[in-house]
């Protein structure tokens, strides 16, 4: 099984997946970020900084926000001009701003609209494309009509997260959706969506034997070590997330030459981790209330040694 790391805006920048690859084994691929390159914008080096091959130790895959052949295809040039031979475009983004410009999910509402995208970008573009999507807009019932635009193009790598944008997050996965898509597609499926623990994982590839490639994206900020545990190996130790949170605190300072950028990075991260610490409530409290980078680090040493 090849197991992926989902892109989170904010979240999983080239400092967290360099410094996840060097503590977590079992992780085959990371995704970057969407970047959303505009029609009439100049695509600098500056605009692909996150995702420079200099800048990064990872397997890492380019994902880009488009509406728009041509913005996609000066986008596509410059990838691969810095060493990449594939983009995942996403469809999957339920944010009101991106859903509001007709990018992410808010494709999935006009679909001619959708295949007409694709078709130029095929059209215009040799670089391999990937789509992660989601199994509608407004209804689960959608998803045969998008899988039949989908069908038409040799996608490398087809990622569905089997919820529709007016779900967001919330709620259980539309299972019965994704096994249609799933059953339907003509190219290489991987699921993404609600996998925190190794019995989410059992449950889904038991479901779904014929499934070649997972993403996890929340349960593994959640649980860094969620990939080695599915690989075979060890659950995650406590200890090991203060680790994490250390060297991240280091190589965050070093990047950002700021103890407030970095804490506000270590609180994002931590708003998934503390997951970890349901009946804590005093825990969670300090690290929320944390004014200073040195005492959310405190909070999370003291919580390791409690351990």
């Amino acid at each position: 099984m090849k197991l992926l790391f989902a892109p989170m805006e904010g979240i999983t920048t080239c400092t967290f997946r360099n410094t996840h690859a060097q503590m977590f084994e079992g992780c085959d691929e990371y995704y970057a970020p969407f970047i959303t390159p505009g029609s009439n914008e100049k695509v600098t080096r500056k605009g692909l900084k996150d995702v420079l091959p200099e800048r990064n130790t990872t397997n890492l895959k380019v994902q880009v926000l488009t509406n728009s052949a041509d913005a996609f295809c000066p986008f596509a040039e410059k990838v691969k001009l810095v060493g990449y031979d594939e983009l995942n475009i996403n469809f999957g983004c339920p944010s009101a701003t991106v859903v509001g410009k007709w990018r992410g999910s808010g494709l999935l509402r006009d679909l001619d609209r959708l295949d007409a995208l694709l078709y130029e970008i095929f059209e215009k573009s040799d670089i391999k494309i990937s789509v992660k999507t989601r199994i509608g807009y407004f209804s689960p019932d959608e998803i045969e009509s998008i899988m039949e635009i989908y069908n038409k193009y040799p996608l490398s790598r087809l990622i569905i997260h089997p919820r529709v944008r007016n779900d967001f997050y919330k709620g259980e996965p539309h299972l019965d959706a994704f096994e249609l898509a799933y059953n339907m597609s003509k190219n290489k499926v991987c699921y993404n969506g609600d996998i925190f623990t190794l019995s989410d994982y059992e449950y889904i590839t038991e479901r779904f034997p014929k499934l070649e490639e997972i993403m996890i994206g929340r349960g593994a900020v959640k649980n860094p070590a969620i990939f080695r545990e599915i690989k075979g190996g060890k659950p995650l130790e406590i200890k090991e997330l203060l680790d994490f949170t250390l060297k991240l605190s280091e190589n965050y300072k070093e990047v950002l030459d700021s103890n407030v950028f970095t804490l506000h990075k270590l609180k994002e991260i931590w708003v998934y981790m503390l997951e970890n610490f349901p009946e804590d409530k005093k825990f969670a409290k300090e690290i929320k209330k944390s004014n200073k980078l040195s005492d959310l680090l405190n909070t999370v040493k003291k919580c390791a040694d409690l351990q």
